[in-house]
């Protein structure tokens, strides 16, 4: 079995010493899902949820989730990051989010755009869940990663 890169010798915790890595660009994609009510569904397309629009306020919701990124997962690095896209689809059963990050630096971006999924997806849950009590989200994954070649 490999070595866990966030533990040190003893086994105790410990955030990965990047300071030697060079910055390249990164990129990453993630996406999930939460099924929903066809009623939920139809209130959502009208705009007619009590909170407001839901998939407007659900991306926006993600984009600021994937900037606290290293303030919620605690061996997380914190970055700069370049670019954050995060979509809300509305489909037949239910809400679908694709969420893309981007960075020039030492470590990967997935972490980030798997954060700005799971929020996006809470924020739908939470500005549904009093008309919908039977919300599941799922197909919560990393779908893209990847580094570029070191700065010149």
């Amino acid at each position: 079995m490999a070595k866990l890169t966030h533990t040190d010798d003893k086994g105790k915790a410990s955030m990965v010493d990047v300071s030697a890595k060079p910055a390249v660009e990164r990129h990453a994609e993630a996406e999930g899902f939460i099924r929903l009510q066809p009623e939920t569904i139809e209130l959502i397309r009208q705009n007619q949820m009590k909170k407001g629009d839901v998939l407007t306020i659900a991306e926006i919701a993600g984009i600021q989730a994937a900037k606290q990124t290293a303030n919620l997962i605690p061996l997380c690095h914190p970055l700069q990051l370049s670019h954050i896209s995060v979509k809300a689809e509305l489909r037949k059963d239910g809400v679908r989010v694709v969420a893309s990050t981007r960075c020039t630096g030492p470590t990967g971006v997935e972490m980030e755009a798997l954060t700005a999924v799971n929020v996006a997806l809470l924020t739908v849950y939470d500005m549904c869940k009093a008309v919908d009590k039977q919300m599941v989200m799922s197909d919560i994954r990393l779908i893209l990663k990847t580094k570029g070649e070191p700065a010149a």
